[in-house]
């Protein structure tokens, strides 16, 4: 009989081999993949690295396609943490994008690079609100959050291509080639967020935001009263509620931070890489299903969000530049869900140990075989009627 017990005291060191081990994992089952299709793998790999770090400027674009998905990625593990299933970040990411960019379109002109905080402001609001429907729907009516939340994210993907393909509304251009061909509004070139330079790496703002982010979530679970309430609630919610923990409440502010972590998210994709309000580019990005991926290999680790967020981005990054007839169609795609595979098979292994243990018929037979073994290998035959000679009998 084999079974899984959960683990009491779990070693330090599982947080770090078990991640390893599932990505080196899922390279191993990429590479029996990309063979199997007549590839070479070590190339297809060595093509990887050289398009996501080494080659000129490739860090840089690498570290600018991570830095949506570091947004995502926190959202996901800061809901995670306490058992709530926030499948909603994709839609929260557009409504980000879709209150950052209104802000920016507005204000931009007058404020300049002022109007940056008020987008991040904005893009943050409208993600928390917009997490808050299932978030409400789950504290108060017990609704599936799982599933309210992902018919969301349709929802807010129907309204920012309504804004822009079927309205005349702030987002839209209404002049020129956009009289023609509907497209979104372009902010002024003063609101684009600034890059940082570290030799020759361009670094995105938005990357640095996240990674402040990624820190205060990570003191906020680990060292306030409101982490504490979390990992109680998660654990064990009936005695949380009789500790008198206020679980609604607790559930409220964790779907309104995951949802203003992916809003925020949102108004990094405007601010640093499109400066408009784009949903023929954003839907096919699926930034907030990949959160999701990056939340599980990092074990709803805040910070280590940010590395494994940089990995998806080089992933990304490396699809994008090396996509053509020469190279395995969909090889990104199946990266990611393997490393996902085997991340959550790894966690689950993090989380129990294996027990074998022997049915009571087997080990009945073990022992009588056990017994009959010891009983030819004796030297000498007690004789009956003693007390051994009565214990073998029996």
């Amino acid at each position: 009989m084999i079974r899984l017990e959960k683990r009491v005291d779990a070693s330090k060191w599982l947080n770090f081999t078990v991640p390893v081990c599932s990505f080196l994992a899922a390279l191993v089952a990429g590479a029996v993949l990309i063979a199997s299709s007549g590839n070479d793998p070590f190339e297809a790999y060595s093509r990887i690295i050289d398009r996501s770090f080494t080659s000129e400027g490739a860090f840089a674009a690498t570290l600018l396609a991570a830095t949506p998905l570091l947004f995502t990625g926190l959202a996901a593990a800061a809901a995670f943490r306490m058992g709530v299933f926030n499948i909603g970040g994709e839609g929260q990411f557009f409504i980000g994008a879709i209150t950052s960019s209104w802000v920016g379109l507005t204000y931009g002109e007058s404020l300049g690079a002022g109007v940056i905080p008020l987008m991040m402001i904005a893009g943050v609001a409208g993600g928390a609100m917009w997490a808050a429907i299932p978030g409400a729907l789950k504290a108060f009516f017990n609704t599936s959050e799982i599933i309210t939340s992902l018919m969301l994210n349709y929802v807010a993907a129907s309204l920012m291509t309504y804004l822009i393909f079927n309205t005349e509304s702030t987002w839209r251009l209404t002049e020129g080639s956009g009289l023609m061909f509907p497209q979104g509004r372009l902010l002024d070139e003063s609101t684009f967020w600034p890059f940082s330079h570290i030799g020759s790496v361009d670094v995105p703002f938005g990357f640095w935001v996240g990674t402040v982010v990624a820190v205060l979530v990570w003191i906020l679970y680990r060292k306030t009263r409101f982490g504490f309430e979390v990992d109680v609630i998660s654990d064990a919610a009936p005695a949380a509620a009789y500790a008198g923990m206020r679980t609604r409440k607790t559930l409220l502010g964790v779907m309104g931070l995951s949802g203003g972590l992916a809003g925020l998210g949102g108004a990094s994709d405007i601010g640093d890489i499109r400066h408009l309000l784009d949903p023929k580019g954003l839907e096919p990005a699926r930034y907030g299903y990949t959160g999701i991926v990056i939340a599980a290999l990092a074990r709803l680790n805040p910070l280590a969000v940010v590395p494994v967020s940089i990995l998806m981005g080089a992933l990304n990054n490396a699809g994008r530049a090396l996509q053509g007839p020469d190279f395995p169609a969909g090889l990104v795609g199946t990266l990611q869900g393997l490393i996902l595979f085997f991340a959550l098979g790894g966690e689950v292994f993090a989380r129990y140990r294996v027990r074998v243990k022997r049915s009571p018929r087997a080990s009945a037979k073990a022992s009588s075989g056990d017994v009959a073994v010891a009983t030819g290998a004796g030297q000498t035959e007690a004789p009956v009627g003693s007390p051994s000679s009565g214990e073998v009998g029996t």
